[in-house]
């Protein structure tokens, strides 16, 4: 699957005493460092299921882990960055029987807008961008090696003989949510799961293959005729892209249970490692106070504010208003703040002259530096824009270091 275009990222001058990064980590709830000093960092981004794109939730959660992408590019360190495409699941199919499109259709309709919107946001594309239909063989593969572990096992109601995987193969189960059974139950049936299905050795065991049914679509194979299920989908991609213990694991809060659990459980019974090293989330973004959601259709449009005249780099700011962990709300406010910053941020650097730059780049390398804090960056350039445009100065290379600064750290182009 071929991922969007970027500009290049603009080169800084380099500093000797970089903070080390740290950010929060969902497994153990505390500030750990985060990737390797230098060479190669591997993170893997869940991607979209393609039949709503881009909402508002989605792009936060994709600019919060493009800027830990520039804060390892920008000390030197290469990014092997994964993203996945979900382009056969249940909500698509859903998605297009109601619509009466065909769903590859959908699915390429919807990526391909996703991709027009992460460009327009600047965000820089994976260097693997990978679609779960191109990644059957992988994905099949990976069931079977389950399967042969005992890990696997066939739920058979008479009809139709799914295959699930077992929870209790898994001792580290639950050391990333850190949940209650009951809890867990819960959040499982919410998001997809059915801990009630008759057949199944535990409540909380998942799908790995779907048996085909009659009018969806499915793939042959040795597991017998089918489709995947949700969770195996990212275990075999990563793997395959990234190998067992790879830096980082990354997407919305809302996948920490089941998704990043059962991806996490998978990949350590297949390779007997950890699946990734460092688990980082995004917050919740809502309206009118619920979480900005398909299911209750409460969505704001990335596109449709495009559409309407508003620029992108606005959007993205409003976006790195907010800490990347903190739940909040889109508003008209939130927008009209982001591009008011937008107007005095390029007003300031398209001074004759500025205020030294030097202080402001050492501030956002140290705010980023510290849990990815996207609101103290663009504090310390606020200051500086403000200082610059109320005070004559004769610095005439600060408003072009300040530029090229916002651009590769903040991705927010002026």
């Amino acid at each position: 699957m071929q991922a969007w275009s970027s500009s290049p990222v603009p080169s800084l001058p380099q500093s000797s005493a970089a903070h080390p990064l740290q950010a929060f980590d969902t497994a153990t709830q505390q500030l750990v460092s985060v990737g390797p000093d230098s060479g190669t960092a591997g993170i893997y981004v869940c991607g979209i299921t393609p039949y709503d794109a881009t909402h508002i939730g989605h792009a936060n959660t994709y600019v919060a882990f493009d800027l830990l992408n520039r804060i390892w590019r920008d000390r030197g360190i290469e990014v092997d960055h994964v993203q996945n495409v979900t382009d056969i699941d249940d909500p698509l199919l859903e998605r297009a029987a109601a619509t009466g499109v065909d769903w590859a259709e959908l699915a390429e309709q919807q990526t391909q807008l996703f991709g027009e919107d992460m460009a327009a946001l600047n965000v820089l594309p994976p260097r693997h961008y990978v679609g779960a239909v191109e990644s059957m063989p992988l994905i099949v593969d990976m069931i079977e090696q389950l399967r042969r572990s005992q890990a696997v096992y066939p739920v058979d109601d008479s009809e139709f003989e799914d295959l699930y995987f077992a929870q209790a193969s898994d001792p580290g189960f639950g050391s990333l949510a850190h949940l209650s059974e009951d809890e867990a139950v819960a959040i499982f049936a919410e998001r997809g799961g059915d801990p009630d299905r008759s057949g199944k050795k535990a409540p909380l065991d998942w799908l790995v293959w779907r048996h085909a049914r009659a009018g969806e679509p499915s793939w042959e194979s040795g597991l017998g005729a089918g489709r995947p299920g949700w969770h195996i989908e990212c275990t075999a991609i990563a793997l395959d892209r990234l190998g067992a213990g790879f830096d980082v694991q990354a997407g919305g809060s809302d996948l920490i249970f089941p998704h990043h659990e059962m991806c996490a459980a998978q990949g350590r019974v297949a390779t007997d490692q950890p699946f990734a090293q460092t688990y980082l989330h995004s917050g919740m973004v809502g309206l009118d106070g619920e979480k900005m959601s398909k299911s209750k259709g409460n969505l704001v449009f990335v596109s449709t504010l495009r559409g309407s005249g508003v620029d992108p780099m606005a959007i993205r700011l409003a976006l790195l208003a907010h800490h990347y962990r903190q739940d909040w709300d889109w508003t008209d406010e939130v927008l009209v703040s982001a591009q008011s910053r937008l107007s005095r941020w390029r007003e300031a650097v398209r001074l004759d002259a500025g205020l030294n730059a030097d202080e402001v780049l050492v501030q956002v390398r140290e705010a980023l530096a510290h849990d990815v804090d996207a609101p103290a960056a663009l504090a310390a350039v606020d200051a500086w824009a403000g200082a610059s445009v109320a005070i004559d100065s004769d610095d005439t290379e600060a408003p072009a270091l300040v530029a090229r600064a916002c651009d590769a750290l903040l991705g927010v182009a002026l």
